[in-house]
């Protein structure tokens, strides 16, 4: 049995009742926007809550919150993860989600409209061509930091205005030791083990790397 809406609103027990709309919402948006454009697979959107809504949610257990105007980039955000969960846990704050693909921006776009997220930007561009600053970039294992970490490296704001400096959080599974080694970044791995109780998230790790 896939878990519902309500794992959401279990580890996150203080959402406002707008916040538990648009993340319901969810259930059908995601699906309806899935068959036309294919960016979960198919055997995944059952797990949508668990294997994307949540572990995009695991940044907001590490931070558990933003300074207002906090800017935030996600990057190769593919149907829009972690960016959109986010974005409405934390609706103080400014999401720019980019795809070097345009059929999945379409989705994030839609996605974003249809549940009414006023604090989401999409658009179909590759990171390294952005001109923009940031206080933080997220991303979902798009590819290893040390081949990320380029992409952005110049791309942060230089004044931090939150309760830990500007930096990547990075969701990422598996053993990471060699790979933060080979990238030469000083990196913290924080378990999502320790905030969610599914054996999904027994590998799995925000990872922050201070810029």
């Amino acid at each position: 049995m896939n878990p519902s809406v309500d794992i959401i609103f279990n580890y996150f027990p203080r959402l406002t009742e707008k916040q538990k709309e648009q993340f319901t919402k969810l259930a059908e948006v995601y699906p309806f926007w899935n068959d036309q454009i294919n960016v979960i697979s198919r055997k995944d959107i059952e797990s949508l809550y668990l294997k994307h809504i949540l572990h995009s949610l695991g940044i907001a257990k590490f931070v558990t919150e933003f300074t207002p105007g906090t800017r935030i980039l996600d990057v190769g955000t593919g149907g829009g993860f972690p960016g959109i969960p986010l974005a409405i846990m934390f609706p103080e704050v400014q999401f720019h989600l980019v795809d070097s693909i345009g059929k999945k921006i379409k989705v994030v776009r839609e996605v974003a409209a249809a549940i009414g997220l006023k604090n989401v930007e999409a658009d179909h561009i590759r990171a390294e061509q952005l001109d923009y600053k940031y206080d933080f970039v997220v991303s979902r294992a798009v590819t290893r930091l040390a081949d990320f970490t380029p992409w952005i490296r110049n791309k942060f704001e230089k004044k931090d205005k939150n309760a830990i400096p500007n930096g990547i959080l990075y969701l990422k599974g598996g053993d990471l030791k060699e790979e933060i080694k080979e990238s030469k970044l000083k990196a913290e791995l924080h378990p999502l083990s320790s905030y969610f109780k599914e054996d999904f998230f027994d590998t799995k790790y925000v990872v922050y790397v201070p810029m």
